[in-house]
């Protein structure tokens, strides 16, 4: 038989004390404010990575690249040179730089002093070589003066004296003669007297022939040969000359001091390591412009051709053509591009460049230049 439950055995079930609770403020910030931060979370991050992401854009270069003004164009470096090409000066003969003379910007003329050497032992040499001079020039002085009068009467109290020997030998003979027919003598006498007489006469010949040959004179031959001495003498100081002037090194042609790269002390080498001054004419400058050797078949002396120098962009340079050297040599003023190769051989082509009413160029600065070709 059931038994009905009473009230105080009737126990409470949870959830019914729960939905029974009131709900309070952290109820609802939970229940709705932590859904409504995340979304806003996620939409803030949407945003911050739409906004941050990589765009990738086409920007213009810093600087424009220059434009030819052709519709056909044939592009080549090209280098500023002076007019005279760029002169390396540098010495002859080794040595150390005592002074130099000139400085960077400085107008020079044929002969013109650069720079000059120690010449100290040079100098000691030519006055060796100098007193070698005089000492043959006094060889030949002395032969020219012979007979010298002084000897004469010398040579002649010689002859003298042997032609007094002959007659007393001559006389001692005869007297050994007339003894020996008298057979007090004997023969052995007669001959030694005989002997004296021919020695006494020999004697008296010397004599005459040291007389004759000192009032000849001195011998024609000795002459040329002192003469050849004393011309051999000053062919060695003007030699020694020569070398001095050369430690003074001289510019050979007119133009303008572009570099100078020697100080007084430095040692100076044959050749040098490096010019020691350049030097170039820069009244009218020069552009030596390198043509690849696949573009040679494009190239048209009589075509129009400018230049733009880099960094300079809206200075145009007109060029006129001078010449073209030919024969193809590898490229050396390489531009920087890495697709150029460095067995690389280009046509050297001399134009000139007038910057008058224009910013000046410098020697050395490099141009792109343009020249007009044939469309393909």
């Amino acid at each position: 038989m059931a038994v009905a439950p009473t009230e105080a055995s009737v126990v409470p079930v949870p959830s019914q004390r729960r939905l029974h609770r009131r709900r309070g403020l952290g109820d609802y910030l939970t229940q709705f404010g932590l859904p409504l931060l995340a979304l806003g979370l996620l939409g803030f991050a949407g945003w911050y990575v739409w906004k941050t992401r990589v765009i990738a854009r086409d920007p213009p270069p810093p600087i424009a690249p220059a434009r030819s003004p052709f519709a056909a164009t044939l592009a080549a470096a090209g280098v500023v040179e002076a007019q005279t090409e760029n002169i390396a000066v540098g010495s002859a003969t080794p040595g150390v730089v005592v002074q130099v003379f000139v400085t960077v910007g400085d107008a020079v003329e044929p002969a013109t002093p650069l720079f000059r050497l120690d010449e100290r032992e040079l100098q000691g040499e030519l006055a060796v070589k100098r007193a070698a001079v005089l000492q043959s020039k006094s060889e030949l002085l002395r032969l020219e003066a012979e007979p010298r009068k002084e000897k004469i009467p010398v040579l002649i109290a010689q002859v003298n004296e042997a032609q007094s020997a002959v007659v007393r030998e001559a006389d001692a003979l005869r007297r050994s003669e007339e003894t020996f027919a008298r057979k007090v003598t004997t023969e052995q006498e007669l001959i030694a007297r005989r002997e004296a007489l021919a020695a006494a006469q020999a004697n008296l010949e010397r004599s005459q022939a040291d007389l004759n040959l000192l009032k000849s004179g001195s011998w024609e031959y000795d002459r040329d040969v002192s003469r050849a001495g004393v011309a051999k003498a000053e062919s060695e100081v003007a030699k020694i000359e020569m070398e001095l002037d050369r430690l003074t090194v001289r510019s050979l042609v007119a133009g303008r001091v572009l570099q100078v790269n020697v100080r007084p002390g430095e040692f100076v080498g044959t050749p040098p390591g490096q010019p020691l001054v350049i030097l170039g004419n820069v009244d009218r400058l020069h552009v030596r412009v390198d043509i690849d050797e696949f573009d040679i078949a494009r190239f048209d002396s009589k075509a129009q051709a400018s230049a733009v120098p880099r960094g300079s962009l809206q200075e145009r340079y007109p060029l006129k053509f001078v010449r073209v050297e030919p024969f193809v040599v590898p490229k050396k003023s390489l531009t920087g591009d890495n697709t150029e190769r460095v067995d690389t051989r280009v046509l050297q082509v001399i134009y000139e460049c007038d910057p008058a009413g224009r910013p000046p160029l410098f020697v050395g600065q490099q141009l792109e230049v343009f020249i007009e070709a044939a469309a393909n």
